[in-house]
């Protein structure tokens, strides 16, 4: 899974798009490179990132996923959002996935719009106020806190009738560095939910800060997270760099 964000203010510059034609020129190197899935995001969510509105989010991603479905019309696009109009009116424009941070905690409708629209649906841990998204709320062992959160939320979603599933654990969200490498290296035992497993480590704080060096150089971090991520489980890798990710995919595709 690509990242392209039509942003000002992602923390990893070379992932942000401005002008539709940029993002038309990113989309295709990454399907270039092998990238499965496009994941189009409207607005940051790093630490201290401003939040905007629904509006807002959709202004700046609905021409940008017009232009992508039109130049490539064979993508599969995921969108990250937790605003269920925004979900509603991207999957009309063509959008396959919406990848939700707040797993339908940021707005009570979301749930009954993924239910009523019938597309995969990612669901990621996160703490449930969207003000502390970042706070964490203690170090204890997170692989409990997670197995109680997904238990819950796949039986919300049955109830409601969500089918399509993936499961998010949530790296780098509500957790301290020690409960983010905690999750990748116990992340096999959340297969035991049945559901595909999607990672975000791609370039994030936990590597960089923990090898003193910048998001810019955490190419190499990513790529060791990668592999243990894959090897543990997980079934997708959302990433910045797609060339480097599929190189993973395919050697780690030897050692299963």
């Amino acid at each position: 899974m690509g990242i392209l964000n039509v942003t000002p203010d992602s923390f990893y510059q070379k992932s942000r798009v401005i002008a539709v034609s940029e993002a038309i020129d990113l989309a295709g190197k990454m399907l270039h490179e092998g990238a499965a899935i496009i994941d189009i995001g409207g607005q940051s969510t790093r630490p201290g990132a401003i939040a905007i509105s629904a509006s807002e989010e959709l202004d700046r991603i609905g021409v940008v996923i017009d232009a992508v479905v039109k130049a490539f019309p064979e993508v599969f696009i995921s969108v990250d959002t937790y605003f269920s109009e925004v979900a509603k009116q991207v999957v009309k424009a063509g959008a396959h996935i919406i990848n939700d941070i707040s797993c339908g905690q940021y707005d009570p409708a979301m749930f009954a719009t993924i239910a009523a629209l019938d597309v995969p649906y990612v669901v990621m841990h996160v703490n449930e106020n969207k003000s502390d998204m970042h706070s964490v709320k203690n170090d204890a062992s997170i692989m409990s806190v997670l197995h109680d959160f997904f238990t819950i939320t796949c039986a919300r979603a049955k109830d409601v009738g969500i089918d399509q599933l993936i499961l998010d654990p949530g790296f780098g969200f509500s957790k301290s560095p020690t409960q983010n490498f905690e999750l990748i290296s116990n992340l096999s035992t959340l297969t035991t939910f049945q559901k595909p497993i999607l990672i975000g480590v791609s370039r994030k704080s936990t590597i960089y800060k923990t090898l003193g060096i910048t998001a810019a150089d955490a190419l190499n971090g990513t790529t060791v997270l990668h592999t243990a991520a894959i090897l543990n489980g997980a079934s997708i890798i959302r990433v910045h760099d797609v060339k480097e990710a599929n190189e993973v995919v395919t050697l780690c595709s030897y050692l299963q």
